[in-house]
């Protein structure tokens, strides 16, 4: 995870009797919490060995861009290529599909189990000095979109924007949209759904629902391309992985992508 509490987060699903999909999903949510290299955005991907199967799957969880980010379109910007950070960089978000997807194929543990740190994180965790400096490093860029900076950025105007470390960095509006997730999976069981549909119900919320609408809604007020229907149209998808035998050693990897 290349951080102690998103290990953390692993380890309290092996003490709920989860397996090592559960904890890998709880660990990606708690360090896609706590913004460094990764976010709730961009993509995922995962080689999965079923010992029962003696199969290895691939979980392919890119985004793509969107329907919009044509050349020609950004030939009338005056650009040679997309930028390489901003709404116009932006692709369609895999992190939560294929969390969740690898969640409702492979684990067992109920998604508002595996979410329960990253929600906790969300409302507030003590920020590591790797992410609170790397916040201030890049506060120029963060200052030109204004929910990042309503985020990132809780000292405005001050010497040093970004917070301390060690400082409790609070997520409002992701722990909002973390336990929206959570309240479709319990709607769902509650309606008498299986495990998997209700975990799947979470996912068409964020895709689909008023989770989307407001993904939508506020990337484009700031100039990206998304658009509903390039949610609704997004797929996760399970793969062959490519595999070599080196050694006498079976090697597995991912297929090439493409976004």
């Amino acid at each position: 995870t290349g951080k102690p509490l998103g290990a953390t987060a692993g380890a309290m699903m092996f003490q709920k009797g989860g397996n090592a999909v559960d904890a890998a999903c709880a660990m990606l949510a708690a360090v896609t919490t706590m913004w460094d290299v990764l976010s709730w955005g961009g993509e995922t991907q995962a080689l999965i060995y079923n010992p029962q199967t003696r199969k290895v799957i691939a979980i392919n969880a890119l985004g793509v861009a969107p329907t919009g980010a044509t050349a020609d379109f950004y030939r009338s910007k005056s650009m040679h290529f997309p930028p390489e950070y901003g709404p116009l960089s932006t692709i369609t978000p895999g992190t939560p599909g294929g969390l969740m997807t690898m969640l409702a194929d492979y684990g067992r543990l109920s998604l508002r189990e595996v979410l329960e740190p990253a929600i906790r994180m969300a409302d507030g965790y003590p920020i590591d000095a790797e992410t609170a400096n790397s916040i201030e490093r890049q506060k120029n860029w963060l200052k030109q979109w204004r929910y990042s900076r309503a985020v990132m950025l809780p000292h405005a105007g001050e010497t040093r924007e970004a917070p301390e470390a060690g400082e409790i960095f609070r997520q409002a509006d992701l722990a909002a949209t973390l336990r929206k997730l959570v309240e479709a999976e319990q709607q769902a069981l509650r309606k008498g759904k299986s495990r998997r549909e209700a975990i799947m119900a979470a996912y068409e919320r964020f895709y689909r629902g008023d989770i989307a609408q407001e993904f939508v809604r506020g990337l484009q007020e700031e100039g990206g391309l998304i658009t509903l229907s390039d949610l609704a149209n997004w797929r996760v998808k399970t793969e062959e992985p490519v595999m070599t035998t080196y050694r006498g050693i079976d090697v597995y990897k991912l297929q090439p992508w493409s976004q």
